[in-house]
């Protein structure tokens, strides 16, 4: 407890810097991840991000010194020079984006490692703790660094602020953002320039490695849980903030431990989390909504089973047992008793003694189904023109799957018929 409050009090000046500094990178570069993401520029990210250090180590070479001013303006100088030769490459040769990218990625980043180790042999004592930026080192953050960054942030979502609009719908639909007079070229570097400097700001505390997840991830998993814009910028924030303060405190907890790359382990954590769980989009979610829609199926077709039963018997109110029920619908014995048990437990049938009856709602629930699977069959042949000796096993599916909306509209299309193409009566709504 006593190590939870020096933290989260802020009272230690480095964590303060340490906190502040990757919560102003957290919050900027979420927000222009967002918009990467949805322009599918993930992978360009990923190229800038390795693309700086050569421009690090150059401004390095010319300055003499580690003054963070000049180390971004080279790096920005140099992630801007590797998009445009990712855009040179694809639009002048028969290679692909990613393949451009690949290439100007291993190219740049090789380039820096060998300036790098130069600056390293050269003896110059200014050049301690410059290959920080490789993985990045938050624990070295000064006051000065933390004022850069504020100033670079601000700025940042300024531009988002201002542009919010005019980046929303060219993210979406550029082709549309064209037709009505928005300049897309302008938008497309400004949206690009601020990918890198977003970048540019956070190599120094999560290194140009690991800087593509801090950009990318936090919006990945804000995506799995919103389809609306807004929210995700909210979420993709939120999630971003939380790995980093999680960082900084695992790396207060274990100084050897690095805050960047333990920001990035969080990060992939919650996309993992998100992955299986997330509503809509998560696996354990789909594997539920399947499940379910499995056990719905197999209830309705046995419903239904027994209400052709009862057409053919011209009575709905006779019971039946399993053998009469397989001769409709082939499910195995335990399979079809524990269906009947759960519509036995909903009022659709009354389950004694081996032997089923359908109840007066069940009735009603059986020639639900019963008419929109043979609706469905009527609106294939009449609509669509196929064989009515081909329509049975769509409609199987399809009459779990309609709603009443799309039933009274079939029932519009088709003007109320009363058989099927197989000359079966269709029942009635009443």
């Amino acid at each position: 407890m006593e190590t939870i409050v020096r933290f989260f009090s802020l009272q230690d000046p480095n964590v303060r810097y340490v906190v502040l500094g990757m919560l102003l990178l957290s919050v900027s570069t979420a927000v222009i991840g967002t918009f990467s993401l949805l322009r599918k520029k993930a992978l360009a990210g990923d190229a800038v991000s390795h693309a700086v250090l050569p421009g690090v180590c150059l401004s390095f070479l010319i300055s003499g010194q580690k003054e963070i001013w000049s180390l971004m303006a080279g790096a920005f100088v140099s992630g801007l020079l590797s998009l445009w030769c990712v855009q040179y490459i694809s639009k002048h040769s028969k290679l692909k984006e990613d393949a451009s990218i690949g290439i100007v990625l291993s190219v740049f980043f090789g380039l820096g490692v060998v300036l790098l180790t130069f600056i390293q042999h050269q003896g110059n004592a200014s050049q301690s703790g410059l290959d920080a930026f490789l993985f990045g080192k938050a624990a070295v953050l000064m006051p000065s660094d933390v004022w850069v960054m504020s100033i670079v942030a601000v700025v940042m979502l300024f531009m988002v602020y201002a542009f919010y609009k005019e980046f929303t719908l060219f993210s979406f639909d550029p082709g549309f953002a064209q037709s009505i007079g928005l300049p897309v070229q302008r938008l497309e570097y400004i949206l690009t320039a601020l990918m890198v400097m977003s970048i540019v700001m956070g190599i120094q505390t999560v290194g140009v490695v690991l800087m593509s997840a801090m950009l990318i991830t936090p919006a990945a998993i804000a995506r799995f849980w919103t389809n609306q814009l807004f929210r995700m910028l909210i979420l993709s924030v939120v999630f971003s903030m939380i790995a980093s303060v999680a960082g900084a405190y695992i790396s207060f907890l274990a100084p050897n431990m690095p805050t960047g790359p333990w920001i990035v382990v969080v990060l992939s954590g919650m996309a993992l989390l998100s992955f299986l769980v997330a509503p809509q989009r998560g696996i354990v979610w789909k594997w539920w909504q399947a499940r379910i829609l499995k056990r719905k199926t197999a209830e309705e077709n046995v419903l239904k089973a027994m209400y052709q039963l009862g057409e053919k018997e011209n009575s709905f109110q006779e019971t039946y047992t399993l053998e009469d029920i397989f001769s409709r619908r082939a499910y195995a014995t335990v399979y079809t008793s524990r269906i009947l048990q759960r519509l036995h437990h909903q009022g659709y049938v009354i389950w004694e003694q081996g032997e089923a009856q359908l109840t007066a709602e069940g009735i009603r629930k059986g020639s639900l189904i019963t008419r929109r699977h043979r609706l469905w069959e009527t609106y294939l042949t009449q609509v669509v023109n196929i064989a009515p000796d081909h329509v049975h096993d769509d409609a199987e599916s399809m009459e779990h799957l309609i709603t009443e909306e799309l039933e009274k509209k079939l029932l519009e299309q088709l003007k109320d018929p009363s058989l099927d193409p197989h000359q079966s009566e269709i029942p009635p709504i009443n």
